[in-house]
C-alpha cells in the first residue's frame, strides 16, 4: 500500500486535468482526491497498490492531451484508512 501527495504545475487548469485524473484513478481503483489550487496548480492525493500509484504518478507527468505539465512535486505519506473512493474536490 502506498500514498503520495502531488502538486502539478504548467497548463493544468481548464484542460480537463481533474476530470481525466478522476477517470484514470478510478480505473486503477485508487482512493484519494484531486483539486485545482488558486495558484494555477493541480493538487492530488493517491492511495492504493504500489504499482497502481506509480502508474498514476507517471500519468500525471504527461496529463491529458490539452495539458502541458512543466513540473510535478511528489511527497510520500503514510497510508491511512480515511479515504473511500476517488473524488474531485472543489
Amino acid at each position: 500500500m502506498k500514498r503520495v501527495h502531488v502538486w502539478i504545475s504548467g497548463r493544468v487548469q481548464g484542460v480537463f486535468f481533474r476530470a481525466r485524473t478522476n477517470s484514470a484513478a478510478q480505473s486503477l481503483r485508487l482512493r484519494g482526491w484531486v483539486r485545482n489550487l488558486p495558484d494555477g496548480r493541480v493538487e492530488a492525493l493517491f492511495e492504493g497498490d504500489d504499482d497502481d500509484v506509480e502508474a498514476m504518478v507517471e500519468w500525471c507527468r504527461k496529463g491529458p492531451p490539452l495539458s502541458d505539465v512543466s513540473n510535478i512535486e511528489i511527497r510520500e505519506e503514510e497510508p491511512g484508512n480515511e479515504l473511500h473512493g476517488f473524488e474531485i474536490r472543489y
